[in-house]
């Protein structure tokens, strides 16, 4: 099964993220377990969604769940069997060519549009992960009226602002 995820779900997994539950933490691991043993990646061919992993996580693999999701990326990017990339356009910083050009998307958070690009360029439209961010649930109908389905991971996190 092909999925996208979003930072904060690597985030939340490591322990990062105080208003995560233990509930939701054990999720976020759980979901990255899963994705690493059976699942496939999509990720961008420009390195952005890695870059922001890179960011915000331990290269080593240590000492938590998002850092050892972050080292199995390193190590299986090139593998087809575990990630697929996918090329997106990109116009200005966090402006891509595939993102939607939509009213009801213009105030969308710019750091996430790459994760929305590479979900309408591959062929399977994944859905994306997200934990904690509650931009993706404000956006949840916007996206979905472009064929972006999301998956949340801890939906008691996620409500409407």
């Amino acid at each position: 099964m092909y999925q996208i995820v979003d930072t904060n779900v690597l985030l939340v997994a490591s322990k990062k993220a105080p208003q995560a539950s233990e509930t939701c933490e054990l999720s976020c691991e759980k979901y990255l377990q899963n994705l690493m043993h059976a699942g496939v990646l999509v990720i961008d061919s420009h390195w952005l969604i890695i870059k922001e992993y890179m960011h915000k996580n331990s290269q080593s693999g240590q000492p938590n769940a998002g850092d050892k999701f972050l080292k199995w990326v390193l190590l299986n990017h090139t593998n087809p069997n575990r990630c697929e990339k996918v090329t997106i356009t990109q116009i200005a910083e966090n402006d891509f060519a595939e993102f939607p050009k939509s009213p009801s998307l213009q105030k969308f958070d710019p750091s996430d549009r790459k994760f929305v690009a590479v979900a309408l360029t591959h062929h399977a439209k994944p859905a994306i992960a997200n934990a904690v961010d509650s931009d993706w649930r404000n956006y949840e109908i916007a996206l979905a009226d472009h064929s972006v389905s999301l998956n949340f991971l801890c939906p008691e996190l996620t409500t409407k602002n």
